[in-house]
Formats: C-alpha cells, structure tokens, sequence
C-alpha cells in the first residue's frame, strides 16, 4: 500500500488528496430546498462545510452548494444526486487541507436502494456501495498510471438546516467520494487551461497516441462507456459525433497538445455490476461462456484495434501488464463490499486475460472492406444496406460451412447496428459472411 500512497500523492497537487484515508466532512445547509428546487438550472444554496483533520474540526461558513452532473439531477435517478461545494473567497487559505481549492465535488450516495437494483434509464447503483466502488476505480488508475482526477474517500453528515428540513430529524451520514475540481487538475498536469468540448477537435490532432491508446484501454478495463472522445475528424462511434468530449478534461499544455483525464464512473460496469443496455448493443450468443461484463471489455479492446497501429497496442498492452500485480493490490486493499469486490475482480481479470494473449486480443475480425451479412448461405442480405459489415468487427467461432460461407455471430463493438440503425438480426444473430473475409491480423504488423 506504500506504492499506491506514493502514486496518490505525486498525481495530487493538494493535501486533500494527499491520503487515501477517508476524511470526514459536516454538511450544514438547506438542503431540502436544494434538492426540492428545479433541477435543470444552476441554484444555489448557503451553508456551512466542516472538515474534521487530525480530530480537529474546522468550520467553513458562506459555502455554495449547488447540484451538479449531467443525469444525476434528474429525479428518476438519484434522489440525492452530485453535490459542488464553492468557497467564498479567502476562506480556503484559512483551511490547510482546502489551500489553493475554489472548490470541490462531491460523489453522493444518490439513493438508498438496494445492492443489485439498477436505475432504469442509465444503471446506477443507488446507494452508498456505489461512491466507495468509484473510489476503488480511481485508485487502480492511478495505480495504473492512467491520468484522471484525483479523488478521496469520505463519510459525509448531512444536516438540512431549511425551515421544515431535516434539523429536527437525526443528520444523514452516508459514505461518498471527493473530486478534484477541473481547475486544480489542469495546473496539477501543467496545463494553463481546460479545453473547452467545443474547441477540441480531434483526439488525432490534439491527443498524443499513447495517451490516447492509454485511455482507451482504460475505459475498457473498468467497463465504462460513459465517455466520448472523437478519435477522428469523421468519427462517429457512438456519441463521438456529438460529444467530441465526455467525461474527459483536456488540459493545454501551450504545446499543441493537450493531456486527457478521464473522471465519473458512476455508471461503469466495475461500480454497477452490469450495464441496463447491453442487450440493446451486445449478445451473450457470441462467447456464450462468457459473463456480460467480459463481452464489454472485449467489445471496447476490439475497437481499439481499428484507431491504433499494432505496435501502439502492443507498447499499451505490455505497459498494463506490467502493473498488473500493482491493479490487483489495489483491489486487496480496497476494503469493498464484498459484492463490490467480486465485480472488480472479474473485470479485472477479463481485462487481463484478453491483453495477456495474443489469441485473445487478436481474436478473428472482419478484415475486408465491403463485406456483407448474409441471412443465409445463399445471399440474402441480413439487414438491407445495412449488411455492409465494418472493418474490425469481432467474428465468433464458425457454428457451419456451407461452400465459402461461413456461418457465425457478430459482436458489435463499433456500435454500428444500435439506435436507429438498428439491425437485431445481425446484432442476435447468427448471419453468414464469407469465410475469406475473416482474419486475425488485423491491424497488420
């Protein structure tokens, strides 16, 4: 645990993520108001933040607390969504632990559900396992030397302060999660300024290829596709089109280049277990014995092999196995519920089993432009002109033969036949292709 202490403090710029012990901190604030308050605009209340060091507690009056994240507010999510806590001016510099800081995020506990149950539109977990299992995923990053965030544990006192809130009622005391804020993270990296989503182009142009490699790996490794990052000038997997950033800060470095620093997984596969959706995109019909968390980190290590040159996946591959023994002390020190714990591990090593095996990564692809899925061995299209199958989509074991077709399932790891584009007969299979157009060098070396 010394390695991952020193791992925290070198990518912390503050003594608030200087610790990987929990800090505890006091919310006083109307916060019934707060969470009764439309939550589409950006409403604020004033309270009180008390931080509690070395036994000492230190009480920070006039702070702003206002909610924040993109779909956490939404009622039908999280009852007590994401918090951002603001400082009045000069009282950070009053607060050693809060120096140099205009403010902090808070990871809440969003509900009290049960362990399991998912939120129906996006899949979170709605309780206080969820802000300790993020907190576990950032601490393998930086084990993992990926760049994000910063964060730190926490056991949070809630005390509703407003007129017909929460005073007369015992405090809310749930565990949650302390995030760097953006600013702090772009002069911790030596950046002069975030780039903003609708200055940033393209990872291509402004992202160098081994960070970007690194992210990728790393989004697949914790099953997260909550993320966009427009590789390309004409990339449109998935939300890239629209987002050419999400859920990632890009710090200018004054060079050209920018560093990318993932953050929010809430809804990672690693914190909830399973994602609401995969049956929408994936099928557990192509590697039947696998679980559906395997069938994620396989989908996103397959695209990864149409944006990178083999020798980049290589140099990637071989730099995550060679912290492979520090990703899994993390996980024994990470002290998870034991559910929790059982979820990372078997990310983890699907994550591993795939990047330590040349069969395993570079497992049969489609490798010729223009191929088609056919509905059966004698031409018929399988899905119109959407049968054009992309360069780079994983092809299962051959389940029959007939002439040169083969007959096998598809996995659609570049999201090509969802949402209006859909096609359940090519998504569920099985469809025929020709035998030739199947291959395993891909990218070749």
């Amino acid at each position: 645990m010394l390695a991952l202490l020193v791992v925290t403090i070198a990518l912390s710029g503050s003594a608030l993520f200087s610790s990987a012990e929990p800090l505890q901190l006091e919310i006083d604030a109307p916060l019934g108001d707060l969470l009764g308050h439309d939550r589409t605009d950006d409403y604020a209340v004033t309270g009180a933040l008390t931080v509690i060091v070395d036994g000492k507690p230190a009480r920070i009056d006039g702070v702003r607390i206002s909610l924040r994240g993109h779909t956490s507010r939404r009622k039908t999510e999280c009852d007590f969504p994401k918090l951002k806590v603001a400082f009045p001016d000069g009282s950070r510099d009053t607060t050693p632990i809060f120096a140099g800081l205009k403010s902090i995020r808070l990871g809440t506990h969003c509900g009290e559900a049960l362990d399991g149950e998912l939120t129906r539109r996006y899949g979170r977990l709605a309780n206080e396992h969820s802000p300790l299992r993020e907190s576990f995923v950032y601490r393998l990053l930086a084990a993992l030397d990926v760049p994000a965030l910063a964060t730190r544990r926490a056991r949070i006192t809630y005390r509703d302060s407003g007129a017909g809130g929460r005073a007369a009622r015992q405090p809310l005391v749930r565990n949650g999660l302390i995030i760097e804020d953006t600013d702090a993270a772009v002069r911790r990296v030596g950046g002069t300024r975030e780039i903003t989503e609708a200055e940033f182009s393209n990872a291509h142009d402004q992202l160098t290829t081994a960070d970007t490699v690194r992210l990728a790996f790393a989004e697949a490794m914790i099953g997260n596709f909550d993320w966009c990052l427009k590789m390309t000038p004409d990339d449109t997997y998935r939300c890239d089109a629209r987002h050419p950033l999400w859920n990632i800060v890009a710090a200018d470095r004054g060079s050209g280049r920018a560093v990318p620093l993932i953050y929010d997984f809430d809804v990672a596969g690693m914190v909830t277990g399973r994602h609401v959706w995969f049956k929408n995109v994936f099928t557990r019909a192509f590697a039947p014995s696998a679980a559906e968390s395997e069938i994620a980190v396989i989908a996103q290590l397959q695209r990864a092999r149409t944006l990178f040159s083999r020798r980049e996946l290589d140099d990637a591959r071989a730099a995550f196995v060679g912290r492979k023994a520090q990703a899994f002390d993390v996980l024994a020190g990470a002290k998870l519920d034991p559910e929790g714990e059982a979820i990372a591990r078997r990310y983890l090593e699907s994550f591993y089993a795939q990047i330590e095996s040349d069969d395993n990564f570079y497992r049969p692809v489609v490798r010729t432009s223009n191929t088609r899925a056919y509905a059966g061995p004698d031409g018929a299209p399988a899905c119109g002109t959407r049968s054009v199958i992309p360069v780079g989509t994983p092809v299962g074991s051959p389940l029959h033969r007939a002439g040169e077709r083969v007959q096998v399932m598809l996995l659609d790891a570049l999201w090509h036949w969802t949402g209006t584009a859909s096609c359940a007969a090519i998504r569920r299979g099985p469809v025929w292709i020709d035998a030739s157009a199947i291959a395993t060098d891909f990218p070749p070396r």
